[in-house]
C-alpha cells in the first residue's frame, strides 16, 4: 500500500475536539470558532452572521458544525446565506471537522464554523 503525506500548505487542520474546545494546528481554542485557510477566527454562533460573510469571498462552501448532533439551522441564518448565494452545509461538529480536513488537504476553498460538542 502506498501512503502519501497530507500537505495542508499554510492552513491548519482540526487535530481534535472535546467538551467546549477544538485543537487546530496543535493549539487549543475554547468556544465556537471558524476554521479556514487563513487561520482560526472566534465565532459568536448563529447570531454572528457577519463574521462568516466577511470570509465569503475566499470560501466556496461553509460547513456548519452544530455541536454533538446535527440540528436545523435557524431560519434567518440559513436565509441570509441562501439570498447571498453562499453554500452552507449543516452537520454535527465531529463530521464537519473530518470533512473540513479532507477538503482542506485537497486545497479546496472551504471553512468550518464550529460549535463545540
Amino acid at each position: 500500500m502506498r501512503l502519501n503525506e497530507v500537505n495542508y500548505d499554510e492552513a491548519k487542520p482540526v487535530d481534535g475536539y472535546g467538551p467546549g474546545f477544538f485543537r487546530i494546528g496543535g493549539k487549543v481554542t475554547e468556544g465556537a470558532l471558524i476554521a479556514h485557510a487563513g487561520g482560526v477566527t472566534p465565532w459568536g454562533g448563529f447570531d454572528d452572521v457577519q463574521t462568516l460573510l466577511d470570509l465569503a469571498g475566499n470560501v466556496d462552501v461553509f460547513f456548519i458544525g452544530t455541536g454533538a448532533e446535527i440540528s436545523h439551522l435557524p431560519k434567518a441564518f440559513r436565509e441570509t446565506f441562501e439570498e447571498a448565494g453562499i453554500g452552507i452545509e449543516p452537520m454535527s461538529s465531529p463530521a464537519a471537522c473530518r470533512t473540513y480536513n479532507v477538503l482542506l488537504s485537497e486545497g479546496r476553498r472551504i471553512a468550518a464554523a464550529l460549535i463545540p460538542v
